[in-house]
């Protein structure tokens, strides 16, 4: 195997090595990297769980995963063994000191059989409530005591509020200096976000137009087809805007918002990101109900099949006031953005998945031109994050012909055109943590900021009852009242390809006309 990199000799340790992320997402994110030459030419993986496994019958268990979930599927045997001998399976029980002791043991060995003392990569794909046991006997025993060689990754959510993230940033800080801290999202790992720096500040004809002076506002949109399914117990504590708002689509606004880093380092992209967080309106108590919606799936017959709503999923309460969806309207509050809008929203059991992000242009001053009782489409770039993954930008041209009339275009850069192998978004994030490039996982700051972002939403939703849980149907968009919170302004959800856009207006252009409402 070729290897790309110069990664110093690397010792993983996966806790929760057994559990769903480290199958789908984790051992394939090391899979591809080993296919493409990028792991370090000398590397071991540890795989901790409670149960009892050899390494065979654990390796045997990566080689199934592999088969269901890598994008790159076990094409040779030879291969794949060559893989396999770099994992060694140790039973670990966090709570148990001699747990440690043993890790000691093992990776003072591998560091005897490299010939040198290995980077040190402790993932924890784990329960939040494991981290302060896991940090601590990982301080006891100097597991982690190089900062220039020792790293942590740590997966969401961080914390449940600002408070508990400030405590867990402080009980970190007590083991590993800041920069040894890797704060997963795996959204920005994925190329279609990652792109948008590239795209922005990559092309002299977008960023000029980047601001207040020509930009009306943006939708964020990421919506799930399926519904919480057997994660009904963990959605009952967290939530849309726990586990999705706070970090997901905040780390995605941050990325549309930012001013133009000087650089490329690491702590320069992640200030400018943290100016954006800063510069949010926070928005006050009395001002939730305007500024926010909160709903909740029911049951619906969906494409023939009838899905149960959110009230009959396992793990969830008959009487449960836990939000589904979240809408939400945004302000920053700086010279770049005063007054654009920026629109969120997230759901389960959502009509499609889709992520998206929608950068609507103001009109222009004064047209002779129209399209429809409505007036010309607007101009708009959609970056399509997931499961599309393309930049398209919608303009009006002349309809061929004899009349001087317009029609709706759309030019698209599509991913898949390019690359039918496009790296999943754990194997850019795993390579950063390997090669100690921080840029993309998120700083203490950059995590209390948005929570404190969503802080007053929270409070008010959980002491407020008078603030409505609006139900809507599984296999819809949301509540309408999400769309009143567009329309209040004039806007609405904009699909994210213009075929669906102007499916869209003909529907409501033929409603209108029945209504006899459309002249």
């Amino acid at each position: 195997m070729d290897n790309l990199n110069t990664i110093k000799p690397t010792i993983i340790l996966v806790f929760g090595a057994t559990g769903d992320l480290a199958k789908r997402k984790l051992f394939p994110a090391f899979y591809n990297l080993y296919l493409d030459g990028r792991m370090p030419e000398k590397f071991e993986i540890i795989a901790l769980g409670r149960a009892k496994n050899s390494d065979a019958i654990y390796r045997s268990h990566v080689s199934d995963n592999l088969t269901e979930f890598s994008r790159n599927k076990i094409a040779s045997k030879k291969e794949f063994e060559q893989f396999a001998s770099h994992i060694t399976y140790l039973q670990n029980d966090i709570d148990k000191e001699e747990s440690y002791l043993l890790m000691k043991q093992k990776l003072d060995a591998i560091d005897s059989s490299f010939g040198e003392r290995a980077n040190r990569l402790f993932y924890l794909s784990i329960a939040p409530s494991f981290i302060e046991t896991i940090s601590n006997n990982i301080k006891k025993l100097n597991l982690a005591a190089n900062p220039d060689q020792d790293r942590i990754i740590i997966e969401k959510p961080f914390g449940y509020d600002k408070n508990s993230a400030e405590l867990l940033n402080k009980l970190l800080s007590k083991t590993f200096d800041e920069e040894q801290i890797y704060r997963i999202d795996h959204y920005l790992g994925k190329e279609t976000v990652q792109n948008i720096l590239a795209f922005r500040f990559g092309n002299s004809m977008f960023e000029p137009l980047w601001n207040r002076n020509f930009i009306d506002s943006v939708q964020i949109t990421v919506a799930e087809e399926v519904g919480v399914e057997d994660r009904g117990g963990f959605y009952e504590g967290a939530g849309a805007l726990r586990d999705m708002i706070q970090n997901h689509l905040m780390q995605i606004l941050t990325m549309v918002a930012m001013e133009a880093p000087t650089s490329l380092q690491a702590d320069e992209i992640r200030n400018r990101k943290a100016d954006v967080l800063k510069a949010i309106r926070r928005i006050k108590p009395e001002e939730v109900k305007h500024y926010t919606v909160r709903g909740q799936y029911e049951k619906a017959l969906v494409k023939g099949k009838t899905i149960s709503g959110y009230l009959q999923e396992k793990g969830v309460d008959e009487n449960s006031n836990t939000e589904t969806f979240v809408a939400m309207k945004f302000y920053l509050d700086n010279w770049r953005w005063q007054g654009v809008p920026f629109y969120v929203r997230t759901g389960k059991r959502m009509q499609e998945k889709q992520s998206s992000i929608v950068i609507q242009f103001k009109p222009v001053p004064h047209s002779t031109f129209s399209f429809g009782k409505e007036g010309m489409m607007p101009n708009r770039l959609i970056i399509n994050i997931q499961p599309a993954m393309d930049i398209r930008l919608q303009f009006m041209t002349k309809k061929p012909g004899l009349s001087l009339s317009l029609k709706p275009a759309e030019m698209v850069f599509d991913y898949f055109s390019c690359s039918t192998q496009s790296p999943e978004a754990y194997e850019t994030l795993v390579l950063d943590a390997l090669q100690g490039d921080p840029t993309l996982f998120m700083r203490s700051d950059q995590v209390e900021e948005a929570w404190d972002v969503v802080t007053t939403i929270q409070e008010a939703w959980e002491n407020d009852q008078s603030l409505s849980l609006h139900k809507y149907e599984a296999g819809g968009w949301g509540p309408e009242a999400a769309n009143e919170l567009l329309a209040r302004q004039g806007h609405s959800w904009a699909s994210n390809t213009l075929n669906e856009e102007v499916e869209k207006i003909e529907e409501q252009k033929q409603k209108e006309a029945l209504d006899g409402t459309y002249i």
